[in-house]
């Protein structure tokens, strides 16, 4: 089988990149032929595709009036459906699969796609197809304001990146799609990791007709040795308002326990100098951390912090707690719930400060407790997530559109 795999990006940036990259070797070591279409950069993976690749839009920089102006671009952009339908003519794909295409190739390449006859999956790691700005989370509380075709509230709240001028686009570009029939058309299916964003997706659809499945991420549990005990807890990954690491700064207010907390991002110097006024010597920033060098902090932990506000789809970082033995505190929110359960840590509600601390106390003061979480959370994604398993699920979904 011929697949054309699409992201906006051809680099790891992050878990998104991640899956996208990770479809496209177990589908190469199965025999398949995989091409790939993205936006170019200089510090991109080396591809022989790239030559089809285009360039990403510039909608942050210069004044108010070339940001307004640039709108156009990243709602459909001309140079993407062209580069793509090229793409399409030279490799006779049996299959497109894209993943987030939004704003930097825009949906203009699934009509390339449906003027070729191609049938098209998408996977959804995010909520654009249903949210202008992605996380169904305003930059302070959950959000479904513009469940039902209002996307003006994007505007009002200006709840994408907080800019004003990106919150309209954003809106226009919704209600474009929406009038384009842009996820009724172009989309044969759906692909969500979570049960969560799929019922989601559902009620927020009610009258699409469309096909929905699941495909969870893959992952090589191998390239861990787990360590099922430690002496610290620790959160790694972006440090910004939605992940909710002001929590643990607040649970660490009234917990002794050790926390490094690992990573870069605006809030980062807000939460250093809360940590500080504070007093908080079992608290320590220890900066981006990556590769190797982040597998031996990883090793070292007791258990894993994902505190997130918003409704995360299926954390990469719990996949690597887990591959390393350890188990995770998680929020209450989005796919986080599926992935922990209370077989393999421990859920809170990210509005009750007070059950962070006590599962963090939980599992600190309970070591046997703690391991035999730490096994069962290695077990899981053994049996869960490898590649076997994987591969059926995606081929099973390719066929169900192949005709």
């Amino acid at each position: 089988m011929k697949i054309i795999l699409a992201h906006k990006f051809f680099k790891y940036t992050g878990g998104a990149e991640v899956f996208f990259l990770e479809t496209g070797r177990v589908l190469k070591e199965k025999g398949h032929q995989v091409a790939y279409f993205s936006t170019t950069a200089q510090d991109n993976i080396s591809s022989v595709y790239s030559k089809y690749f285009v360039t990403p839009p510039n909608y942050s920089s210069g004044g108010l009036i070339k940001r307004t102006l640039g709108i156009g671009e990243i709602i459909y952009s001309k140079e993407a459906k062209n580069k793509f339908a090229s793409l399409i003519r030279d490799f006779k794909p049996d299959v497109i699969h894209v993943f987030a295409i939004h704003v930097h190739l825009t949906p203009s390449i699934l009509e390339a796609a449906k003027e070729a006859g191609v049938p098209v999956v998408m996977s959804c790691n995010d909520y654009k197809h249903i949210c202008p700005n992605y996380k169904l989370y305003d930059g302070h509380q959950l959000c479904e304001a513009c469940r039902g075709g209002h996307f003006y509230n994007a505007i009002v709240k200006k709840c994408c990146k907080d800019s004003l001028v990106f919150s309209v686009a954003s809106a226009l570009e919704a209600y474009i799609h929406e009038h384009k029939q842009v996820y009724d058309r172009l989309v044969d299916r759906y692909l969500f990791a979570s049960e969560f964003m799929l019922e989601k997706t559902r009620e927020f659809w009610p009258d699409k007709s469309v096909q929905y499945g699941v495909l969870k991420n893959p992952f090589d549990a191998s390239q861990y040795a787990p360590v099922f005990h430690g002496e610290y807890a620790l959160y790694f990954g972006r440090i910004i308002n939605e992940k909710g690491v002001d929590l643990i700064i607040k649970a660490a207010k009234k917990t002794t326990i050790p926390i490094k907390i690992i990573g870069d991002g605006p809030d980062l110097e807000k939460l250093q100098l809360e940590v500080s006024s504070n007093a908080l010597s079992h608290v320590e920033f220890l900066g981006s951390v990556w590769g190797k060098d982040l597998n031996q902090i990883l090793y070292g932990a007791c258990f894993v912090i994902v505190p997130s506000l918003w409704h995360e789809n299926f954390p990469y970082v719990i996949f690597q707690a887990f591959s390393a033995g350890k188990p995770v505190i998680g929020s209450l929110r989005g796919g986080i719930p599926e992935l922990v359960s209370e077989e393999r840590g421990l859920l809170f509600d990210p509005e009750h400060i007070d059950e962070l601390v006590t599962c963090m106390n939980k599992l600190w003061n309970n070591t046997d407790e703690c391991k035999h979480m730490g096994q069962l959370a290695r077990q899981y994604i053994e049996n869960e997530f490898s590649d076997n398993v994987f591969y059926e699920s995606i081929m099973s979904n390719y066929k169900a559109v192949i005709r």
